[in-house]
């Protein structure tokens, strides 16, 4: 099994996934590929994701179950932790100052003056 999850992936990235995986949900993409496959996929959407970020999650012979892997600006980073795979959250403030989901934005050529 392997999952893809990108965000603020530009569409040419998103068709690109679109052939090889299913997109469950916005942005979430499903297949069974062995390793040659999925890293051919994998520098693919590190090549192209540009402003966006990316995890990739498969299957592993390891005490997990899986293993992951990210590329792209996110807060959270994988850290290797005694042969254990872990998240690490990194601080706010390495990360460009984006507005979030409920933000309000003011409108454009409304009335100002």
């Amino acid at each position: 099994m392997l999952v893809i999850v990108v965000e603020n992936a530009p569409p040419r990235l998103r068709g690109r996934l679109a052939v090889w995986l299913l997109e469950v949900r916005a942005g979430v993409y499903v297949g069974n590929y062995g390793r040659r496959v999925r890293e051919m996929i994998w520098g693919q959407v590190c090549a192209y994701i540009e402003d966006g970020n990316a995890v990739i999650a498969w299957a592993a012979p390891n005490d997990a179950g899986f293993a992951f892997d990210t590329c792209g600006r996110n807060r959270r980073v994988p850290v290797d932790f005694d042969g254990f795979r872990l998240v690490s959250f990194g601080p706010e403030a390495a990360l460009p100052a984006q507005p979030g989901p409920m933000a309000v934005i003011p409108p454009r050529g409304r009335g100002r003056g």
